[in-house]
């Protein structure tokens, strides 16, 4: 049997899978483990199977997802993301839309701390939402900028998506966190654009923040930044470490694990219970990511080894079209395979394919990791599946609908895209930061 019909196979098969149900780590280690015996037989296929998932899990870089998510999960718990909101809020004063900038402000703050993107918007749907519903703002666009800056977390570092990105695509983690930088703060900028620019058109979308605090001389409400200080530490502390080469990403992420603990511990709020539920979340959330991990690397690994790479690459570098028109295409292809993939085997599936092809066209994986990671955010605003809307759904009040919801993110993924094409048009956005660090 040809290549290409055992790729359509094995597509046919994990869309079969996962109609009926079955996990998605589950889906893919079957269908790789299938066909691992298929071709190897029961012996090999099975020590196949095994050499390529210890392969994965002996990365030391993969250390660091633990801690990056039990550094969120401390800070959830702490405290951190309501008093900064109350800060960030006061100190941006009696302007119009001032709570939904924001609110944009403090996701690219906690996205720097946290590097998931799931427990921000739940934080963000919790704090802000009520309060912009209670001002008045318009249903849609708070809603809107919750979901899109929220996502934000998959791009500004510390990503737990470029992390496992670089893992896959075999490049500096460090280089990619310091080229996501700039394209993050870019989207978060058309974000409050849009914001300014719609409120001015239409002020009844968003009442003016009025309160005795946000009356104060700018100098005055200074004293209520002090909500932004520990964050701030945090951030500069894990953030510094990395790009001044100090410490690895992993070694950083441990600091930014005892580092969240302090914060906790500052603000009063460390406790038995509190630590015990972050680290039963942490186990959980990585726990999902590993079965997501092991799946989709056995699945790749089997299907290089019979040539599905190779098959797959050919395609792409027979396009007769422009080299940077083959990227085009992956993102496309990415694009699609989010509709029904979770994000991890999106990467494994596709990166280990796309990198070598990235690289014989002359362009900088890093580069194409940035691209990827947005690509990536724009599959968490995106219907049918849209996980920021569902986690968004699932602690807004009920009168909001997941229709609802979908609708209000459609002219953020719009400058998702923007921001995507000018990065893939102009790679010095993000590639310039990286050049400074070498």
């Amino acid at each position: 049997m040809g290549i290409e019909y055992i790729t359509l196979l094995i597509v046919i098969s994990l869309l079969a899978l996962m109609a009926i149900g079955v996990p998605l780590g589950i889906t893919t280690l079957t269908v790789s483990l299938a066909t691992a015996i298929l071709y190897f037989g029961e012996r090999a296929g099975f020590f196949v199977v095994a050499a390529n998932v210890s392969e994965v899990l002996h990365k030391y870089e993969l250390i660091a997802v633990p801690f990056f998510v039990f550094m969120a999960n401390v800070l959830e718990r702490s405290g951190i993301a309501k008093s900064l909101f109350d800060s960030m809020a006061i100190m941006g004063g009696r302007f119009r839309g001032s709570v939904a900038v924001q609110t944009c402000i403090v996701a690219v703050v906690l996205a720097a701390m946290s590097g998931i993107m799931g427990g921000e918007i739940v934080m963000l749907g919790l704090i802000a939402l009520p309060q912009m519903l209670r001002l008045g703002y318009d249903r849609k666009l708070s809603i809107g900028i919750i979901c899109a800056a929220g996502a934000l977390a998959t791009l500004i570092p510390p990503s737990v998506v470029l992390i496992i990105y670089g893992l896959a695509a075999q490049v500096s983690i460090t280089k990619l966190f310091a080229a996501s930088a700039v394209p993050g703060l870019i989207l978060a900028s058309l974000y409050i654009t849009y914001i300014l620019i719609r409120v001015r058109m239409n002020p009844s979308l968003a009442p003016i923040y009025d309160i005795p605090e946000t009356g104060l001389p700018f100098f005055r409400r200074l004293r209520y930044l002090k909500g932004v200080i520990l964050p701030g530490l945090l951030i500069a502390a894990v953030l510094g470490v990395i790009y001044s080469g100090v410490a690895t990403v992993t070694e950083a992420a441990a600091l930014g694990a005892v580092g969240a603990l302090v914060v906790a511990g500052v603000r009063r709020e460390l406790n038995w219970v509190m630590a015990r539920d972050a680290m039963r979340q942490t186990v959980l959330t990585v726990g999902s990511i590993i079965w997501l991990v092991l799946g989709a690397v056995s699945l790749i690994g089997i299907y290089n080894r019979i040539g599905g790479g190779e098959f797959l690459r050919g395609l792409l570098t027979a396009l007769d079209v422009s080299p940077i028109w083959v990227i085009v295409v992956m993102m496309l292809i990415v694009m699609v395979l989010g509709t029904f993939l979770e994000w991890i085997a999106i990467i494994f599936i596709t990166v280990p394919i796309f990198a070598p092809v990235v690289i014989d066209l002359g362009f900088d994986p890093v580069w194409f990791g940035v691209l990827f990671a947005m690509n990536i955010q724009m599959y968490y605003l995106s219907p049918p599946f849209g996980p920021a809307c569902f986690f968004l759904k699932s602690v807004a009040p009920k009168d909001i609908e997941l229709q609802e919801i979908f609708a209000a993110v459609l002219p953020f993924i719009g400058l998702q895209a923007i921001g995507l094409f000018l990065v893939l048009f102009i790679p010095e956005l993000a590639l310039w930061l990286p050049s400074m660090l070498e």
